[in-house]
């Protein structure tokens, strides 16, 4: 499974963000381009502890997700969105971009960092597996709009 930590990898997802245009049509789902870029963000700022958006964990959820957020399976097409990333406002593409970059530089400065908090819903995660969940959830969102 790739890994956001892997420099090729970063940089793969990289250059198909940036083949993306405000035009770009999406294959499935709801959201727009700009919306799935503003969505795209909120995997990463739990990471990177940014933002709190008021998850909690769930034994539940856990034990029937959590190994599905990392493993080499695919996310399904229009697999429901949870609850506080859904996206139903109208997003402005150039900025929902820049911000995403933005997060991904913050990202990559943080590379070299061993120990990650545990996520709020899910507990802990290897390195290894922060990075698997982070290009997972962009790769099929940027498979989404077709790159």
């Amino acid at each position: 499974m790739k890994s956001l930590f892997d420099t090729e990898t970063l940089l793969e997802i990289r250059k198909r963000l940036n083949a993306l245009t405000e035009n770009s049509e999406k294959h499935w789902g709801k959201m727009s381009v700009g919306q799935m870029l503003h969505h795209c963000q909120g995997p990463l700022n739990i990471m990177l502890e940014k933002k709190d958006y008021g998850i909690r964990s769930n034994f539940l959820a856990t034990l029937f997700f959590k190994k599905m957020l990392y493993n080499d399976s695919p996310f399904k097409k229009s697999l429901p969105t949870a609850r506080f990333l859904k996206e139903t406002e109208p997003r402005n593409f150039t900025n929902e971009k820049t911000k995403l970059i933005a997060l991904l530089d913050e990202f990559e400065s943080k590379r070299t960092q061993e120990e990650w908090n545990a996520h709020p819903g899910f507990g802990y995660f290897t390195k290894q597996q922060w990075g698997q969940m982070q290009y997972k959830h962009l790769d099929h969102h940027l498979k989404q709009f077709g790159e």
